[in-house]
């Protein structure tokens, strides 16, 4: 039994180990031998063997000490970058949780924002379509073109608008309409007039447009009743500020003005780019005349009428109808003479120059 024991304990050290033992039992029992025998240098000559093979034996089993330790600091260093690999892991991934629910609620709020304005687009269109299908069936319920009309709205004045400044003209009837910008407009208006009597001028600075608009009155047969002159932009000075507003030298046979639209420039030519109006035209104005701003719900517009009535006292503003329009109203009196202007359009209460 003892010699399986120590037969399965031999197996478990290894050949290597067992063939060292076994040499160093066979050196013991030779200097042990030549002891005995009185065989002095053999005896020295095993016994040097012998401690030969314990320093071989102790080297090594301290190299594989420090082999072994070797492994045990790479272990250690492996557990070391494995630890900091797993924190940077872990906490990348709660960076990108975080960002995920940071986007899910951005997502979650644009989505909201959309729905929002989706919501008054739908009610806008549920509410401004009728209306302007109302406003169309009205226009052509006054006459009947003799050609097609030009479509409305977008850059056009839309049908409310059309409707609410076709109602001022025929009930206020004036003999001399001047319009600032040509276009749709020019052709409603001119049938209005053409049944009321009264002229139509329309400026406009880019000359495809104006070409447009002359073609328009000349099929539906209104040349004679409204004309479109091309009036390029210029600097004009108003007070200390210049703008680029329409030559004023196609004003000079102009006078009498008793109906004023402003519906340009448009905003692209710069800042307050209608601003001027009422001090180029105002000299050309007749005593009494109605002055009709578009797109009044604009900033510029807004600060450019809120200007006229604060430096023009023959100025007053009425309420509106149904449209985007402001609607003033020019009353020269005694105390309120107009400004002196020359042939060029040129006044001195403000200073106007081109």
């Amino acid at each position: 039994m003892r010699l399986r024991t120590l037969a399965g304990r031999a197996r478990e050290l290894g050949p290597r180990t067992v063939a060292a033992a076994g040499l160093t039992a066979l050196l013991v029992a030779g200097v042990a031998t030549a002891a005995a025998l009185d065989a002095t240098r053999v005896a020295v000559s095993l016994l040097a063997l012998l401690l030969a093979l314990v320093l071989a034996g102790v080297l090594l089993l301290n190299r594989r000490l420090l082999a072994l330790r070797g492994d045990r600091r790479e272990l250690r260093d492996l557990r070391v970058v494995l630890d900091a690999t797993q924190r940077r892991v872990v906490s990348a991934v709660e960076r990108q949780r975080l960002a995920a629910d940071d986007r899910h609620r951005e997502l979650t709020d644009a989505l909201a924002r959309v729905q929002r304005i989706a919501d008054r687009g739908l009610r806008t269109v549920q509410h401004t379509v009728p209306r302007e299908v109302e406003a169309t069936v009205q226009l052509f319920q006054g006459f009947t073109p003799r050609a097609p009309m030009p479509s409305s709205g977008d850059y056009a004045l839309n049908p409310t608008d059309l409707l609410e400044l076709l109602f001022l003209v025929r009930s206020r009837r004036p003999e001399l309409v001047l319009e600032l910008g040509s276009g749709t407009s020019t052709i409603w208006l001119g049938y209005v007039l053409e049944q009321t009597g009264g002229r139509l001028i329309s400026l406009d600075h880019e000359p495809e447009y104006a070409n447009r608009t002359r073609a328009a009155l000349a099929a539906h047969g209104l040349t004679g009743v409204a004309e479109v002159r091309d009036a390029p932009l210029a600097p004009v000075e108003v007070g200390e500020r210049t703008f680029s507003w329409y030559d004023p030298a196609v004003l000079e046979d102009l006078d009498g003005v008793d109906f004023l639209l402003v519906d340009g420039p448009p905003a692209a030519v710069g800042p307050d780019s209608r601003y001027p109006a009422l001090p180029v035209v105002g000299p050309r104005l007749a005593d009494r005349a109605t002055i009709v701003f578009d797109d009044a719900n604009r900033p510029d517009e807004q600060a450019a009428i809120e200007g006229w009535l604060a430096s023009d006292p023959a100025l007053g503003r009425e309420g509106e109808l149904l449209g985007r329009h402001a609607v003033l109203t020019y009353a020269r009196t005694k105390k309120t003479p107009p400004p002196q202007g020359d042939r060029r359009g040129r006044s001195q209460e403000p200073a106007v120059q081109a």
